[in-house]
């Protein structure tokens, strides 16, 4: 990793079926590591507006900061309880059972391709 501070940009596909499959990305060097951690700033109109310097009206913004975790990290530091427990808060089902979907789900891709 680069002593340097690297920021990581979030990109798009802008095409249909691409690699993908429109999830965002990140690119990543191959001198840097992915972020463990991603912090973004939601951005609001308040349907409010404010006077400026020169008295003209500008929106009143709110910002709120949040925080997006590798759930990889998560992963290898908890209890397969304590993860599941995670994945449960953000409506996510048990790693177990999630996993098995996975194979199901692969297993039909592969049938259709054949």
């Amino acid at each position: 990793m680069s002593d340097k501070h690297w920021m990581p940009e979030i990109l798009y596909e802008e095409v249909e079926g691409g690699l993908t499959s429109k999830i965002p990305f990140i690119t990543v060097p191959q001198e840097e590591a992915m972020p463990k951690i991603l912090y973004i700033f939601e951005s609001r109109d308040t349907g409010e507006v404010e006077p400026d310097s020169d008295g003209e009206e500008l929106p009143v913004t709110e910002i709120t900061l949040h925080q997006y975790v590798d759930m990889e990290i998560l992963k290898k530091g908890l209890t397969s309880l304590e993860y599941d427990n995670v994945r449960w808060v953000l409506g996510l089902g048990p790693f177990a059972e999630a996993t098995e979907k996975g194979k199901e789900i692969s297993q039909n891709i592969r049938q259709n391709i054949e």
